[in-house]
Formats: structure tokens, C-alpha cells, sequence
């Protein structure tokens, strides 16, 4: 919690423009299998917080496909509950919490995850928190409750880095929370912004900006808003991606003629090139494990998604269906692959299982982009055009569960999903 806080405390003093306000309208459509029948009481009292708690854990878990909602109205006394009746409305589990302002003007959020099965406590949060951390106090009970529920760990308390573009010289890189709200702004620049990447600690971000007239990789800092230029060799500096360890980017870069695949320490030191071939060789992505770089690449003759050693050497072939197939991402786990591929004319989401090889298509739409899995692996977050701007989707990797952001303006691309923080 002390991480998150930092991190979220450092947002709001840097940044210059944001909004405790919606920052897009969500839509969602279809469900997931086996869904979960769960209650949400109102919290008692949660009228004296900023942040109405129970509407945002309501929200989250809505979000996710995973549960069916029940709503319960408001319970004053969360110590007196009516398990068997609970029960009888279909509830297999119930929410209940109470907010109290406290003397020190911070909030103190009290909540009860219930198995009305049971009739038994199956867990319980307490937090004391400032204004500004109400929100995030919610998104910590949801990702609670899923983890108790489902057994997977909820991502409900993580943040998203996006792009925002508005006309043809207003480049914004934004951060927000998984939701979309408590929008924040990183930095503000009239070139190109492009190809955010989350440090795994949570606390930084690469990008590629196009301020000094060329593509150059830096790294922000997003609590301190200090930024480390890494990549600025003659040519294209691009698709910045961070290893495990935190240590060490591999990036692109067109040096020695063509573009190949390095990797370089956060402070520009150490460049490496780890690629080897006469065709393009970009887009790399670190497996979990750091154990493997995936990579997009030509050198077959159409662009299609490789893997590699870290320290280089032989390059393995992973895609084969479609002639066209590029923006590696490697799930969490290492098992499934998320990428675009141009079928019919159509740029949409693709996700193979490494283990089958069998491929299945996540999107209807024909102009998908820069996918990115949730530090949990159960959802991707991707760029898709719709009515002729860019917005933001959610789809769960079985494709069942579906939700699409768009800004109240502009165009939003470039999504990247942050890390669990610690």
C-alpha cells in the first residue's frame, strides 16, 4: 500500500491538468462463464466520503464479466446479518462496509466479504485514508473480493499510460486508473508521442517522443517527473520494453542501416545488439520469466512474431497463420500470445496459445492496435478506430467479456497496462 500510495501522491502534485471526473464512458458487452452471484451493499455513512466506495467496487467487479450483481441497498449494521435471506435471493456472497470521517480529516473504510453458504466471514479490510486515496481504498476491497472469489489475483487497483492526441499538435501521455478515471498527466508535447511502456516497479515509463525531430527513447519518472534520455542513436529510436528485473530496456534501433534489436541499461549505458538479420527486426517484448524476447520480423519475407534468446542468438518463428503479423505481447504466465494481424484487409486482436497453437480472433473491429495485457492475464487492453477516432477496449482473453472506453475528446491510443504494485 505504501507504493501505490507514493505513486498516486506523486501523480497528483505533478501533474498539471486531471480530473477527479469520468475521463471516458465504458461500455460493456457480453459476460463471462460461471459467473458469480454477489450482493453489494451500500456502505453506511458513505455519504461523508468524496468517493462513494460501494458504487466503485460494484463497478469493477461489473467490469470484469466475472460476477452477476445483486444489488442490496444500503445495511446500517453490517454485524447483524440475515445470511439465510441473502441466500434465498441468490447471493452466494455479500459486500458490506461502513465509512466513518475521522478527527484528522482522513476516512476510515471498513468492509466484510460474507459467504452466505457459510454464513461466515471470508474476509475484511480496514483503511484509514485521505481524500485523495477513497478511490483507490474501492478498487483494493474489488480486487479482494475477485481474488477471494475466483482465486486469481483482481487488477482493479492498477493504472493504465496511454496517448491522448488532440488536433494535429497536442500530444498528451496520460495515466490513469484501470477504469479510466483519475486521469493524470505525464507529459504534454507538441510532436509525436508514441509506445509507453510500464517499468515493473510501477513507477516509471518509457516512451518514444518525437521532440527533437527524430524518434528518441526516454524514461520518466512519473513520481519525481525526472526523464532519462536511453536511446538517442543516429536513426529511429523505438518500441522501448522493459525486462523483469527493471534494469534494462530492449529497444529498436536503426544504427547500423536497418532496424534491429537491442538492449541498453536505463541510464543509456551498455547498448547491445541482440538481433542478427538483413531484414526488420523490431517490437520486442520480455517474456516474464525473462527468459525470452519476442520480437516482429520480416526476414521471412512478411512481418511475423519471433523468439529469441535475450543474449541473442537463433531466432524461432512463432506465428504461421496470416501473412501479416506484428505487436508481440506474452501474457503473464508465458503461455498466451497477443498480437495484430491483417486478415481481409482488417488489422484485428489475435491471441495463440503457445502450448496448442490454437488461434483465436478477440476483435470484430478492422483497425486494432498496441495490445497489453493485465498484470493478472485475464484481460487486454488494445487501440481500436471507432467512428473514425480511437479509443480504448477491454476484452477478456476468452474473448466472452467486452468493454470499450472513449474519451469525452480526442483521440486515445497507445494503451499500455501497468504493473501490480506492491
Amino acid at each position: 500500500m505504501k507504493k501505490l500510495n507514493m505513486l498516486y501522491t506523486g501523480l497528483v502534485i505533478a501533474a498539471t491538468m486531471g480530473s477527479a471526473h469520468a475521463q471516458m464512458r465504458i461500455e460493456i458487452s457480453g459476460v463471462g462463464s460461471n459467473q458469480i452471484p454477489v450482493a453489494i451493499a451500500g456502505f453506511a455513512n458513505e455519504g461523508v466520503s468524496p468517493q462513494k466506495i460501494s458504487e466503485i467496487i460494484k463497478a469493477d467487479l461489473e467490469r470484469s464479466g466475472a460476477f452477476k450483481i445483486i444489488d442490496a441497498g444500503v445495511i446500517d449494521d453490517v454485524n447483524n446479518i440475515d445470511y439465510s435471506g441473502w441466500k434465498a435471493k441468490g447471493a452466494d456472497a455479500l459486500v458490506v462496509g461502513t465509512v466513518d470521517a475521522l478527527a484528522d480529516g482522513r476516512y476510515d473504510v471498513r468492509y466484510k466479504l460474507l459467504d452466505t453458504f457459510k454464513q461466515a466471514k471470508v474476509s475484511n479490510l480496514d483503511k484509514a485514508v485521505t481524500a485523495q486515496f477513497t478511490r483507490l481504498s474501492a478498487h483494493l476491497i474489488a480486487d479482494d473480493v475477485y481474488f477471494k472469489l475466483t482465486g486469481i489475483r483482481g487488477a482493479f487497483s492498477t493504472r493504465i499510460s496511454y496517448v491522448k492526441q488532440e488536433g494535429n499538435k497536442s500530444y498528451q501521455l496520460m495515466v490513469a486508473d484501470a477504469d479510466g478515471e483519475n486521469e493524470q498527466l505525464a507529459l504534454r508535447s507538441n510532436e509525436p508521442i508514441i509506445s509507453p511502456s510500464w517499468a515493473p516497479d510501477g513507477t516509471k515509463v518509457a516512451y518514444v517522443s518525437f521532440e527533437q525531430k527524430k524518434p528518441v527513447v526516454y524514461v520518466q519518472n512519473l513520481i519525481t517527473r525526472a526523464r532519462t534520455v536511453v536511446a538517442n542513436e543516429k536513426g529511429n529510436n523505438s518500441a522501448p520494453a522493459w525486462a523483469p528485473s527493471g534494469n534494462k530496456l530492449a529497444v529498436s534501433l536503426s544504427k547500423d542501416g536497418h532496424t534491429q534489436i537491442y538492449t541498453v541499461n536505463v541510464d543509456g549505458s551498455g547498448l547491445r545488439r541482440i538481433s542478427n538479420s538483413a531484414g526488420i527486426d523490431t517490437e520486442p517484448q520480455w517474456s516474464a520469466d525473462g527468459q525470452s524476447v519476442y520480437f516482429t520480423s520480416d526476414r521471412s519475407g512478411g512481418p511475423q512474431i519471433y523468439r529469441m534468446n535475450p543474449d541473442g542468438g537463433e531466432a524461432k518463428r512463432v506465428t504461421f497463420a496470416g501473412s501479416f503479423n506484428t505487436s508481440p505481447r506474452i501474457s503473464p504466465d508465458g503461455k498466451t500470445l497477443a498480437y495484430i494481424s491483417r486478415r481481409d484487409g482488417n488489422y484485428q486482436l489475435f491471441v495463440l496459445d503457445l502450448t496448442t497453437s490454437q488461434e483465436l480472433r478477440l476483435s470484430d473491429a478492422t483497425d486494432d492496435e498496441s495490445p497489453s495485457f493485465a498484470p493478472n492475464g485475464k484481460y487486454i487492453m488494445y487501440a481500436t478506430r471507432v467512428g473514425g477516432r480511437k479509443s480504448l477496449a477491454v476484452v477478456s482473453v476468452d474473448g466472452r467479456v467486452k468493454q470499450r472506453l472513449t474519451a469525452q475528446a480526442g483521440n486515445i491510443k497507445e494503451p499500455t497496462w501497468g504493473p501490480f504494485m506492491q
